[in-house]
């Protein structure tokens, strides 16, 4: 039996849902250089100014920018140079009227100076060198210096009791360097979700295992804990649970310690698909069906285990096309939030369809694309291949997911669509 499209949910319904029922994990406290990848869950706030104190751009020398007026190559302006200042160091002297001081990148601006002449616009490099440990007397200024010019002004980066960093922040190599520069060694972060992952069906087996004739390789699986990795979860491979109810329940049980059990396949309505009887056994059913293509076919719900623990469970479409779209479009947006980031939504980009794209039975249809720039800049969303769900390879090709709403029942090539976006390397906008 076929259920009747008015009898399904939407897909956002049914994001909504499962978002509902979904925890954000508990947060501890790692080292800073540890943290790539993790998500924040505290904001950050300065306890001081970057940097902390005014400092030089570039090598050169602190001048008075008043004194180098009217300086060229031909009229250079000759100063006193009355000291040699290294980064990391605060000069003694003040900088007085037609003086310099020669300063390396990073160093404190000296008292009296407001203006930096790089080495490049003055005659060091044709000077001969003092002897070790001596100082250069004088230093011509081929270039009249603005004031301010070359200076790093202090907090111009971050002021003390800024909020540097949001809670809910995905750490990135830049965001170690902020809270480096700030002095921190150790953060608050969500800890990664582990996803327990099942595979079910007596047709599939594992790469590398035997294959009798009527069986074939499990993707499903492999496929999955690639996308928890790349999602920042941790995934627990269960295996392949036969299509018996004792085999699948002993499985699942297995997985009772993960944040969230992902099983693929046994959600339909054949005589075999399990999952849904298992789910009703140990747990709740929300939802089974929604109005989507691929991945009508989608169950969830929650088990209940022994201890008091309830865990979400997200029942996939066996089919591989359909069990990758549907963990996209739901399975991402629970992971993000249970690491505590809510940026799951996906760029969504207007593009001239290619192809005739027909849609006729009334459900949102998520075709294969690929999206790329004509000669003239204009967005081309080309299809995949052939759209059926067992053809993964039409997932390989593509960057990303037409939205072709229920009530179209077809797009003409040359029309207006929108594309989600799942890979973009080149600007969108």
């Amino acid at each position: 039996m076929t259920l009747p499209v008015s009898q399904m949910i939407s897909v956002e319904e049914a994001r909504d849902r499962i978002l509902q029922l979904i925890d954000r994990m508990p947060s501890y406290l790692t080292p800073v250089d540890e943290a790539l990848g993790q998500v924040l869950a505290n904001q950050v706030i300065a306890p001081f100014d970057i940097p902390p104190l005014d400092n030089t751009a570039m090598d050169g020398y602190a001048v008075r920018a008043s004194d180098t007026q009217g300086a060229d190559t031909h009229h250079p302006v000759r100063l006193k140079v009355i000291a040699d200042l290294a980064a990391g160091y605060i000069a003694e002297q003040e900088v007085g009227n037609n003086e310099a001081i020669r300063i390396m990148t990073g160093a404190a601006i000296p008292k009296g100076a407001d203006a930096i002449v790089p080495f490049e616009e003055t005659d060091e490099q044709s000077q001969k060198l003092p002897e070790k440990g001596k100082l250069q007397t004088h230093v011509n200024i081929l270039k009249a210096a603005e004031k301010d010019a070359n200076i790093r002004f202090r907090g111009e980066d971050i002021r003390e009791k800024q909020t540097v960093l949001e809670a809910g922040r995905m750490i990135r190599a830049s965001e170690i360097g902020v809270l480096a520069s700030i002095g921190l060694t150790k953060i608050e972060i969500f800890r990664k979700p582990v996803i327990a992952i099942l595979s079910t069906g007596d047709e599939i087996v594992t790469p590398g295992e035997k294959r009798n004739p009527g069986q074939i390789y499990d993707a499903n699986t492999q496929m999955l804990a690639a996308l928890v990795k790349q999602f920042g979860g941790i995934p627990l491979v269960l295996g392949i649970a036969k299509d018996t109810v004792d085999d699948l329940t002993l499985k699942l049980r297995s997985g009772f310690n993960a944040d969230m059990i992902v099983t693929s396949a046994g959600v339909s309505r054949g005589d075999f698909d399990v999952v849904k009887d298992v789910l009703a056994n140990e747990g709740t059913i929300d939802f089974w069906t929604v109005r989507m293509k691929p991945g009508k076919p989608l169950a969830f719900g929650t088990f209940h285990t022994s201890t008091g623990k309830t865990i979400p469970h997200l029942g996939l479409p066996g089919n591989p096309v359909s069990s990758m779209v549907a963990f996209e479009l739901f399975g991402r947006p629970a992971l993000y939030k249970m690491q505590g980031r809510s940026d799951w939504e996906r760029p969504v980009i207007q593009a001239i369809t290619q192809d005739k794209i027909v849609n006729t039975d009334g459900r949102r249809f998520f075709a294969r694309c690929i999206v790329s720039e004509d000669a003239n800049g204009t967005l081309i969303a080309s299809l995949t291949g052939p759209q059926g769900s067992g053809i993964l390879t039409s997932m390989s090709a593509a960057n990303g997911l037409t939205i072709i709403p229920e009530e179209t029942p077809q797009v003409e090539p040359g029309e207006h669509i929108n594309v989600m976006m799942l890979d973009w390397e080149q600007k969108l906008f």
